[in-house]
């Protein structure tokens, strides 16, 4: 199939749409076949749907307002700060190791991106998911209907815990067919050395798509933890009212 023949979603997360689009420039009929994939077992939308579904109505007696508030406050400001912080991560992708020196010299291959994205995906596994933990707990302290929703978040995340680690596992490598256009494609010239490579048009290209790809994985792993904290706040309105 053609990249002009395979159709690229037009449902489903920004990072699914990303990945195929991705498959489309690359000319990678396997990455739209991922990518599809990707977009039938990962999407926390309908799981926030349902619990929101599922849900009681907010008590009208519970913890004083004021106290809901300042709970609410703390998430917010404990969810800016991880979101922050692994954004920062993500604009030093590719640019630096893993120990923040400069890149080995000579011309990188492929592993060495492969291995920086891997090491964004790490980060976003270990702080993410205590994120989502505590406000699962903090849900639980707030009424009977965001108990519910957040007893269901954490089946939900154990459910598909295992198939999510494995599909996000294979995302690194479906950059592979694209580094490898980019590269095909620059002007026939000496491959840039240590000092300049980065001022390398394929290669910065390459690291821009990489970058945002990785950005729409990260918005894609905190959709769950968004939901929580708008549950929060709905809650907040209910209360108010």
């Amino acid at each position: 199939m053609t990249p002009e023949s395979r159709p690229t979603p037009h449902t489903g997360s920004s990072f699914v749409r990303a990945l195929a689009a991705l498959g489309d420039a690359g000319g990678s009929a396997s990455t739209d076949a991922f990518a599809q994939r990707l977009s039938q077992w990962l999407d926390w939308t309908h799981a926030i749907e349902l619990s929101a579904a599922l849900a009681e109505p907010p008590a009208r007696v519970g913890r004083p307002l004021l106290a809901s508030s300042r709970a609410l406050a703390m998430l917010e400001a404990d969810c800016t700060h991880t979101r922050a912080a692994l954004q920062k991560l993500i604009s030093q992708a590719a640019t630096e190791d893993s120990d923040g020196g400069p890149l080995d010299e000579g011309e990188p291959d492929f592993a060495a991106q492969r291995q920086a994205y891997a090491t964004c995906q790490q980060a976003f596994g270990a702080q993410i998911a205590p994120l989502r933990q505590r406000l699962r707990e903090a849900l639980a302290k707030q009424s009977p209907g965001l108990a519910k929703l957040a007893e269901l978040d954490a089946l939900m995340e154990r459910a598909l815990a295992a198939r999510e680690r494995e599909l996000l596992a294979g995302v690194p490598g479906r950059l592979a067919p694209r580094y490898a256009q980019l590269r095909r494609e620059q002007p026939q010239a000496a491959l840039p050395g240590a000092a300049d490579r980065e001022n390398s048009p394929w290669l910065a290209q390459f690291h821009r798509e990489m970058r945002a790809l990785l950005q729409a994985e990260l918005d894609f792993r905190l959709q769950a933890v968004d939901g929580l904290l708008e549950a929060f706040r709905q809650s907040q309105v209910a209360q108010s009212s």
